[in-house]
């Protein structure tokens, strides 16, 4: 994750002067403000993974001398099948088409999106706090 921290530092840095140089340049104030967004966003990205890499063991990725093979097995635990993204998808869809079209239609989207966040969220919960 080291590796990791510094590439987001060191485009955080790229984005920070590419937004003043766009700024001055340009005097534009919507991409002016994305692009600060944009190295804020870098720069908590970055941080999270050199502080994280502090806490936990060093990994494959950090040593230069590790095999392919160092860095196999288990990632994780992933849901092999869920409904709840298509809810999510809907809802979203929805969502953003209300801009388009009229507010109206968020009445529609916010019930699949909460359907589909309560349902991803305690999807492997059953009884009293116990997973499956």
């Amino acid at each position: 994750m080291k590796i990791q921290g510094k590439m987001f530092i060191w485009l955080a840095v790229f984005i920070l002067a590419m937004a003043i140089v766009y700024g001055v340049w340009s005097k534009e104030p919507a991409g002016t403000t994305a692009l600060f967004l944009s190295f804020g966003l870098s720069i908590m990205i970055g941080f999270y993974l050199g502080f994280t890499a502090r806490r936990v063991d060093t990994g494959a990725q950090d040593n230069k001398e590790a095999d392919v093979a160092d860095d196999a097995g288990e990632v994780g635990f992933f849901s092999p099948h869920s409904w709840q993204p298509l809810s999510l998808a809907i809802g979203g869809a929805l969502a953003f088409l209300a801009i388009a079209v009229g507010w109206w239609l968020l009445y529609f989207s916010f019930p699949l999106l909460l359907i589909g966040l309560w349902g991803w969220v305690f999807e492997y919960y059953r009884g009293e706090n116990r997973t499956q």
